[in-house]
């Protein structure tokens, strides 16, 4: 075992070196002895002989004192087992970073979110980093795309606050990137990409209404349609796609859970391997859940003293709806569905489906639905939709109705929503002002659109994915 791996385990260190030569040296000091003691014995200046004996011995002494003090603390130069001193070793726990200076002002920075594509070769990522590096840009996380042609690489990065996105993408052209796409990120996207996706599976396991949020929420700017098994109009019927689904550049098609399909677009981006096979693990994971909703419900007492229950509903309560149409007048359906009435209950299946929203239903004690509400995904501007029996108006139902559903939009991350209703239902206007929310009016040929604003709202926690405006068409989720 080396001296250097016998300090490592703190043990003490012998060095034979030195043995031999102090050995030798007794031996020398033995004989000089010797020799001295045979001429003072035998010569006639052995008096003197002893006292210059006695000096060199003094001197000798004192030379070896002072090279013992000088040198003696020095570690050897070929011990690198250096160990910290012992009030060192003694600490425990991590170590505590340096106060910074009371004077440092910290830097202003801002997020950003960038992919571009590489050459798979040794060092095409390297000179990338140096090129990001150079405009004093840190990579706070990184996820590899491999393709057959180079690797997309994803980038959240944090740059110097005055940093315009032009120069990034300038200074990643010039490490050899290609096919660069940037955007603004926020603090959200700090979470890593595992966490994130774990995330999103818990929320649609929960709720099969989460599945088109969570497919936007993984996959970016993106717009999402559910289709038909055989879509009226043409496109991709569910035997045209296979079970594995299909990647076409910029666009995903899967097979929906309930049959039909499920396509995502994505303007400018092409969907890379990676992403293609995370959303369609959360597609097979909602398809072998098969259909559910939060079965949680709320008892209500009105004013007059009737109990009413509020919980969430779905396809399974068609026939209940159904029947509650047949009971509403001709006047409540033409206010909520804006056209013919005799149309009202093709809208039920679509309105009911979780692919769309979330619905809310406010039944009696008999389980007679009396009232029903709709949140209709459609990005930033989420639609609230409301219709309550005659017999049950103006007790107060459909305000309860579009809080909740409003408190719902506002955990999903929506800017806003909307309700689209005629000039003269003065109930829906009377509900959306007293959510106590910025209201925004626009009146078209009869036809009244209010949105609110939920920024205002109590419940907001926190602002939506992006802020991209969206349209909805029915049946699909569109920037």
């Amino acid at each position: 075992m080396s001296d250097v791996t016998r300090t490592k385990h703190g043990r003490p260190v012998h060095h034979w070196r030195r043995d031999v030569i102090e050995l030798a040296a007794l031996f020398t000091a033995v004989a000089v002895a010797d020799g001295v003691a045979n001429l003072i014995g035998h010569g006639p200046d052995g008096p003197a002989l002893l006292l210059v004996s006695a000096l060199a011995l003094i001197a000798t002494t004192a030379f070896h004192t002072w090279w013992a003090r000088r040198h003696g603390h020095a570690p050897p130069a070929e011990d690198t087992g250096a160990r910290p001193p012992a009030a060192e070793r003694r600490q425990a726990g991590p170590s505590v970073a340096a106060p910074a200076a009371p004077d440092s002002v910290p830097v202003p920075s801002s997020l950003w979110r960038l992919r571009t594509t590489v050459k798979d070769e040794p060092g095409s990522l390297a000179a990338l980093c140096a090129a990001l590096a150079t405009r004093h840009v840190d990579i706070l996380s990184l996820q590899t795309h491999p393709l057959a042609a180079g690797t997309v690489d994803e980038f959240l990065l944090r740059a110097p606050g005055g940093t315009e996105a032009s120069e990034v993408t300038r200074a990643v052209a010039s490490a050899g990137g290609l096919d660069t796409w940037i955007e603004r990120a926020d603090a959200h996207d700090l979470v890593d990409a595992p966490t994130r996706v774990l995330g999103l599976a818990a929320r649609t396991a929960l709720d099969a209404a989460e599945l088109p949020l969570a497919l936007r929420q993984l996959l970016g700017r993106c717009t999402i349609r559910s289709l038909p098994d055989r879509p009226a109009g043409g496109g991709h019927g569910a035997e045209e796609v296979p079970a594995e689904g299909v990647l076409e550049d910029t666009v995903l098609r899967l097979r929906a859970p309930e049959g039909g399909v499920i396509t995502v677009e994505r303007p400018h981006l092409p969907f890379t391997p990676t992403e293609f096979a995370r959303a369609r693990a959360l597609v097979e994971l909602d398809a072998r859940l098969g259909p559910r909703i939060p079965r949680g419900q709320d008892v209500l007492t009105l004013p007059e003293g009737s109990a009413i229950t509020v919980r969430r509903a779905d396809t399974s309560d068609l026939p209940a709806a159904r029947r509650m149409h047949d009971r509403c007048s001709a006047r409540t359906l033409g206010r909520r569905y804006h056209g013919p009435v005799g149309d009202a209950d093709r809208y039920l299946n679509h309105l009911l489906s979780p692919r769309f929203g979330r619905t809310l239903a406010a039944q009696t004690a008999s389980g007679r639905i009396v009232g029903l509400g709709h949140l209709l995904w459609d990005g930033d501007e989420t639609e609230v939709a409301l219709l309550v029996e005659d017999e049950w108006q103006q007790r107060g139902i459909g305000a309860e109705l579009l809080s909740r559903l409003v408190a719902m939009a506002v955990e999903a991350g929506c800017a806003s929503v909307y309700a689209v209703t005629q000039a003269s239902n003065t109930g829906m206007v009377a509900a959306m002002r007293g959510l106590g929310l910025p209201l925004d009016y626009q009146i078209e040929e009869g036809t009244l659109v209010i949105t609110a604003r939920l920024d205002k709202h109590p419940a907001h926690s926190r602002p939506p994915q992006d802020g991209h405006r969206r349209e909805y068409d029915g049946s699909a989720l569109r920037d």
